[in-house]
């Protein structure tokens, strides 16, 4: 194992030990151990969930929690639930993932270029973390992206991930403007900073009442590789 395997596997442990937010511990472990009737039989992760995908990806994937059922059931982002088929699909056709479905956790699930992570790390209650509680967790997101030492490409699903990579960013130092969120805008940061690209979050609030289409998704990660260099 060399240094940077050992930094990610230390991060990781820290990151699935956590116990900093009182209200997120307690909501996650009653969800693992009432569980939903759909899932009785399915033993649930109930902890705080790590980033996943490539380590040295050019593109990284800000979501806003892992799901009650979904990331807090299978212990792995966007798996399990129906955000994670509708972004995973997405990430096949558009070449970052080797499959369009991920069911569980060792569905044999690759990610290419591409590494995925959320600002909070624990199921809150009606997906709603408070601020104190996000600021509790953004430095692992902080310790992920000094990791990634070659992101090129943001790209925040939903108005949380927005706001808390730009105030990542500016607690870093950065002098980055006022920015609005949009779906499908794209801001350059600033100089040898990477490019923040917007969306919908692909929840299925969003996704079964058209407020996200799949031809919506698909022009955000056309963007993507656009911006990678990677047009066809």
């Amino acid at each position: 194992m060399n240094d940077k395997q050992e930094q990610w596997q230390l991060l990781e442990q820290k990151i699935i030990t956590c116990g900093q937010c009182p209200r997120l511990v307690d909501w996650r472990e009653k969800v693992a151990r009432e569980r939903r009737r759909a899932y009785k039989d399915f033993e649930y992760w109930g902890k705080p969930v790590a980033g996943f995908g490539d380590y040295q990806a050019q593109v990284l994937v800000v979501g806003l929690a892992p799901g009650a059922h979904g990331a807090n059931r299978t212990g792995r982002m966007f798996t399990g639930d129906g955000s994670g088929s509708f972004l995973y699909e997405a990430l096949y056709q558009a070449g970052f993932a080797n499959q369009p479905s991920a069911p569980h956790r060792e569905d044999g699930l690759q990610l290419t270029d591409l590494f995925i992570t959320a600002v909070c790390r624990c199921a809150p209650p009606a997906n709603r973390p408070t601020r104190e509680e996000m600021e509790n967790c953004l430095p692992y997101m902080a310790q992920e992206i000094e990791l990634l030492e070659d992101i090129k490409v943001i790209v925040a699903l939903g108005q949380i991930a927005f706001d808390n990579t730009l105030r990542l960013y500016r607690q870093k130092g950065h002098a980055i403007p006022t920015l609005s969120f949009a779906h499908g805008a794209v801001y350059r940061l600033g100089e040898n900073l990477p490019w923040l690209v917007v969306s919908y979050h692909p929840s299925r609030q969003n996704t079964q009442t058209g407020r996200l289409t799949v031809s919506m998704f698909a022009a955000i990660w056309n963007k993507v590789k656009e911006l990678l260099g990677r047009v066809n």
